[in-house]
C-alpha cells in the first residue's frame, strides 16, 4: 500500500495566536504538528529542586497527518507525539536557559496509540545545565501513559 506523503506546514501559516503560544519568537520552525500547546505549569524548581514543567496538547481530528495514517483508523504517528514534546519544550523552556534548538531524541518509547480527539498530557524534568539541557517527557492520554520521551537541547547562536 502505497503511503501519502506527510505535509509540513510552517508554523507562519497558523493563526498568529496560535503561533506565539507554541513557538517562541524567531525560532522559524517547520513542523508537521498543527495543534497548540498550553502551558499549564512553566519549568520551575518542586521541593527537591528538580525542574518541572507541563503543558497539554489537543489533538484535533483535522491535523494533516491523519488522511494517510491511517485511512478508517486514524492513528497519530509516534513522530508527531516526539513533536509535541518538542514543541512542549520549547514552549517551557527552563528560566535562563534561552534560545534551544533540538539536537537530539535520545529514546522513545511509546505505550499506547493516540487518537482523533486525545488530549496530551505531557509531564517535562528538565536536566543538565545550559547548555547541555535534556527533557525526559511523560506523555498521556484519558486511557494512560502514551509515550516516554527523553531529547537533548543546544542553544541557538545569537543572531
Amino acid at each position: 500500500m502505497a503511503s501519502t506523503p506527510t505535509e509540513v506546514r510552517d508554523t507562519a501559516d497558523l493563526d498568529t495566536a496560535r503561533r506565539r503560544r507554541t513557538t517562541p519568537p524567531g525560532a522559524g520552525l517547520r513542523t508537521p504538528v498543527a495543534a497548540e500547546v498550553t502551558v499549564l505549569r512553566p519549568a520551575a524548581a518542586d521541593g527537591d529542586g528538580t525542574l518541572r514543567a507541563a503543558t497539554t496538547v489537543v489533538i484535533d481530528e483535522r491535523e494533516p497527518v491523519f488522511p494517510g495514517h491511517y485511512p478508517g483508523l486514524p492513528i497519530f504517528p509516534g513522530v508527531c507525539v516526539i513533536e509535541c514534546v518538542h514543541l512542549s519544550c520549547l514552549a517551557a523552556t527552563p528560566p535562563g536557559a534561552g534560545r534551544q534548538a533540538l539536537e537530539a531524541v535520545e529514546s522513545a518509547r511509546f505505550l499506547s496509540p493516540v487518537f482523533p480527539g486525545d488530549r496530551l498530557d505531557i509531564d517535562l524534568v528538565w536536566s543538565g545545565e545550559p547548555p547541555a539541557l535534556r527533557s525526559t517527557a511523560r506523555v498521556r492520554t484519558a486511557r494512560g501513559e502514551a509515550a516516554r520521551v527523553r531529547v537533548r537541547f543546544r542553544p541557538l547562536e545569537a543572531s
